[in-house]
């Protein structure tokens, strides 16, 4: 059986010695992947091998990830866990019984998957390969196949050895790629075995030209098999990843499909005939054979492989990074395209005390060898002014872009945004209540940006603007707006560093994220009456965040810490500002204008039961609702327009429920604050709003 085996690549023992770098398509390769592919024809019609039965559970996944540069890590929408049945007869029948399904609905959905993402892959595929029924990959040829050893170019890499009870076994990593990259055609590695070239391990994608759906970014398969009976390489573990991206106007949306599947329990020769039954290969089971069927008691989140959250699981990656390096970039990039351009919902229709209701558009042109061109403009119909940015930029395969851009709009001073900027227009229009602080800039910049490494993420910007205060010009429905920022109308070169690192996986399960950011500015300020004296500004901030799990529920930690100083005073801009639901809970909006700040905060997270509530064939509302605790402090040094400084403690009480997409706060500053009420949108969610 095939847990008398040690799993390949995890219980292996790697020879540490590489094999010496070969030619594509040399004698010695060549001729291990003929034997591999006359292999592979003989093992269908081997009549040593009869038929064999096994089961499978596998976890389908499908997974979200929002906002421009996709900086958040993936969020689970809906999981599925499957118990299978595997049926297969000589010479190439099979039939796959789905004996038991269960799933959760972490977000509203009503997707649906093709057949084929329900069932394992027998044989490491027929002669073409297809997959999403034809709708995703349709029509490639097989590496080891008849067709495939005309198609693509074959050169040994690594050499590996495997240590299994009795034997020892070398295998040969070969890596494929097309001869013609703009043909449907696979792209990665094959692990052979070297005395009788069997299909041990297949890990691949696919050119650009081989993926039907258009909006598909990549797919991705890892295949490995096990020697049953000491004699048959059959499937063990199996792995697919889907991602489309798309976009509505210029907004990034990517969607994932995860697949993994765990084949064990073989059963071999023992004359079973289901595998001839009429039908297609993957079916339910007779409704007797499911209502026999129990899962554990573990929910399935609980029970969802390692790293399923992840951006990318470390193996996929492995198979899509080969594929880049193996042929051109041009062969898995996007076509160029025009479309409709906007960051987030709020740059089609935002509300704020200067404009009043400001409605935008934009247009963004690909131009092919990875430059683009975009324009995004607004009008407020308030203030009666447009305001608008126009950019090129040019992006290369590794990642790393330049971009210009000329603009003439508005910018947020401070460092932390207190609301989505969806809840700050309702409010802002419906109650005066406006938490954005914006000023006005027209200038234009350079920046460039690329990733330090697998998460950080830094860029580098340069720009020469002019800096503005700005008017209250719109009237809310009821209440009255707050003056804007009393800034410094100056001319500006400002230079900023920021290193980024999203929300992902650090240590014994948290996720971390860290944002900093470094700044200098030279501003010199309009002519009044007297000297004019320009100043040099020096900045520095630093936020974090830590979400650690704790049994059932989870702990955050969030701190900042930041400082300025200039050599003629520090503009009104440049001041580290707190205050409101995420920087100050309990204290009025940006009621802290300071040269040096710190702010820190503790918040526990726990399910406790809810109301179920149902919404149709888009599932129903978890019956779970999140407290949050939390109690935090804000440290004021060097502050301007008041003379009090020293630490300013909070406590609150969130509640995050409906799908964990809306949260409900109550905090009370304990220094001279007051309780105060908050609603808004989870901050997950804020990039796209």
């Amino acid at each position: 059986m095939w847990h008398r085996a040690l799993p390949f690549l995890v219980a292996a023992l790697l020879a540490a010695a590489p094999a010496a770098a070969q030619e594509w398509n040399d004698a010695r390769t060549r001729d291990l992947v003929t034997r591999a592919t006359l292999r592979r024809a003989r093992q269908l019609a081997d009549t040593a091998l009869a038929d064999y039965t096994a089961s499978a559970r596998g976890y389908v996944t499908f997974l979200a990830q929002l906002g421009e540069g996709f900086v958040l890590p993936p969020r689970v929408v809906k999981a599925d866990q499957l118990d299978l049945e595997i049926h297969w007869k000589a010479p190439n029948h099979s039939r796959q019984w789905i004996v038991g399904r269960r799933d959760t609905l972490l977000l509203p959905t009503d997707i649906s998957y093709h057949r084929d993402h329900l069932g394992i892959v027998q044989n490491n595929f027929p002669d073409i390969i297809r997959l999403g029924d034809g709708d995703e990959v349709q029509d490639v040829p097989h590496p080891l196949s008849a067709p495939g050893l005309a198609t693509y170019d074959f050169a040994i890499g690594d050499s590996l050895r495997i240590e299994i009870p009795g034997r020892t076994i070398d295998v040969y990593e070969v890596k494929v790629r097309p001869r013609n990259d703009r043909v449907p055609a696979a792209v990665g590695a094959l692990y052979l075995a070297k005395d009788d070239a069997q299909v041990v391990r297949m890990a691949f994608s696919f050119t650009r030209v081989a993926l039907k759906d258009p909006q598909l970014e990549d797919v991705s398969i890892i295949l490995e098999n096990s020697l049953i009976a000491e004699r048959f390489w059959l499937p063990r573990r199996q792995e697919i990843e889907i991602r489309r991206s798309g976009s509505w106007m210029d907004f990034p949306v990517k969607g994932i499909i995860r697949g993994r599947w765990d084949i064990r329990d073989y059963t071999v020769n023992a004359g079973g005939t289901v595998a001839l039954s009429p039908g297609p290969e993957i079916q339910w089971a007779p409704p007797e054979r499911r209502a026999r069927h129990r899962f554990p008691p573990t929910p399935i989140l609980d029970s969802l492989p390692d790293g399923v959250t992840i951006a990318t699981d470390d193996e996929v990656r492995q198979v899509q990074e080969e594929a880049r390096r193996l042929v051109r970039a041009q062969a898995l990039a996007r076509a160029r395209t025009t479309r409709p351009a906007a960051r987030s919902l709020s740059d089609l229709a935002q509300v704020n005390r200067v404009e009043g209701l400001a409605i935008g558009a934009g247009v963004r042109r690909r131009l092919g060898a990875g430059f683009d061109l975009a324009l995004l403009g607004r009008f407020g119909v308030a203030d009666e002014r447009g305001k608008g940015t126009v950019s090129l930029g040019r992006e290369r395969a590794d990642g790393l872009a330049l971009r210009l851009a000329a603009y003439r709009d508005f910018r947020e001073a401070g460092d932390v945004a207190e609301t989505s900027r969806a809840r700050n227009s309702i409010a802002a229009q419906e109650f005066g209540a406006d938490y954005s602080q914006p000023y006005g800039v027209r200038g234009a910049s350079l920046s460039i940006s690329g990733h330090a490494s697998e998460l950080w993420h830094w860029s580098l910007e340069g720009a020469a603007e002019a800096q503005r205060a700005l008017e209250v010009h719109a009237v809310p429905f009821q209440g009255r707006y707050q003056p804007t920022l009393l800034v410094d109308s100056a001319q500006a070169l400002r230079v900023a560093f920021r290193l980024e690192r999203p929300s992902a996986p650090w240590y014994r399960g948290s996720l971390l994220s860290v944002r900093a950011e470094g700044r200098f500015g030279h501003f010199v300020p309009e002519p009044r009456e007297g000297e004019v004296v320009a100043t040099n500004t020096w900045r520095a901030f630093v936020g974090a965040e830590l979400l650690a799990p704790t049994g059932r529920g989870a702990m955050v930690v969030r701190a900042a810490v930041g400082g300025v100083r200039g050599d003629h005073g520090v503009p009104p801009q440049e001041l580290l500002l707190a205050g409101g639901p995420i920087s100050a809970p309990g204290y009025g909006f940006h009621e802290f204008r300071a040269t040096g700040l710190v702010t820190a905060r503790l918040e526990l997270r726990r399910p406790v039961p809810f109301v179920r509530i149902p919404l149709g064939r888009w599932g129903q509302i978890p019956p779970t609702l999140t407290l949050a605790p939390y109690a935090g402090t804000v440290g004021v040094g060097g502050r301007r327009g008041a003379a009090e400084q020293g630490m300013f403690p909070y406590v609150g009480l969130g509640a995050i429920g409906v799908f964990d997409l809306l949260r409900f706060d109550v905090a009370r500053g304990l220094r001279d604050g007051r309780w105060r009420f908050a609603v808004d949108v989870t901050r997950d969610f804020w990039s796209i709003l």
